[in-house]
């Protein structure tokens, strides 16, 4: 079992969405976060009360930034070839199996990861029990 390098602290400074304004008062606004732009608007202005907007101060600290919560972070892989870039990075980033990857290239995939000692975050997914003869 392979185990991250370092395992640091992951303290997020918010954890709640940044919802847009008037999102809770008009069906046709989005929650998704825009900035506004008004010129009378009171949250681009940071009144008091008002919803807060997002700001370089709420960012992650650096060193756990990207980091999943077992450590690692996320590399993203589509075939065997791409896997054979953790070999000597496998203490940092754990492979993820791409969503559009056939079930017999996960099986290679999932089988080179393991002779490279590579950690998969979605090793058993799409794989079905073989039946005994």
């Amino acid at each position: 079992m392979v185990t991250p390098l370092v395992k640091h602290e992951i303290v997020k400074k918010r954890t709640k969405k940044f919802k847009r304004f008037h999102s809770d008062r008009f069906m046709r606004v989005g929650e998704s976060w825009r900035k506004p732009k008004g010129i009378d608007n009171r949250v681009r202005r940071r009144f008091k009360g008002t919803i807060p907007m997002p700001k370089i101060g709420y960012g992650s600290n650096a060193k756990t930034r990207h980091l999943l919560p077992n450590g690692f972070k996320k590399f993203l892989v589509s075939n065997v070839k791409e896997l054979d870039l953790l070999l000597m990075h496998n203490r940092v980033f754990a492979a993820e199996i791409a969503h559009n990857v056939s079930a017999r290239k996960r099986l290679a995939i999932r089988e080179r990861a393991q002779q490279l000692n590579v950690k998969l975050t979605n090793g058993n997914s799409r794989l079905r029990k073989e039946e005994s003869e």
